[in-house]
């Protein structure tokens, strides 16, 4: 399902185990430099950053780091 392959900056930030703000500024770009998602993988909603799980899988890997969450879409769905 497509609604389980976005989720906001905040909600990334946790399942990888990341700060809110490093993915923001993978958002808009740090510092004068380009942002690193491409413009299929994050847009802006209002005030919200949305990202996909495959640009957040692209620059950060396909594991979450510390958090104990699996990414959206990949829980196992009970009988």
């Amino acid at each position: 399902m497509i609604i389980n392959e976005v989720m906001t900056a905040a909600e990334a930030a946790v399942i990888w185990g990341l700060s809110p703000r490093t993915v923001q500024q993978a958002c808009t770009g740090y510092k004068g430099s380009k942002p690193r998602f491409t413009d299929e993988e994050a847009r802006l909603s209002g005030r919200i950053w949305l990202v996909t799980r495959k640009g957040m899988e692209r620059l950060y890997g396909n594991t979450c780091r510390g958090s104990g969450l699996e990414p959206v879409g990949s829980h196992s769905k009970a009988n």
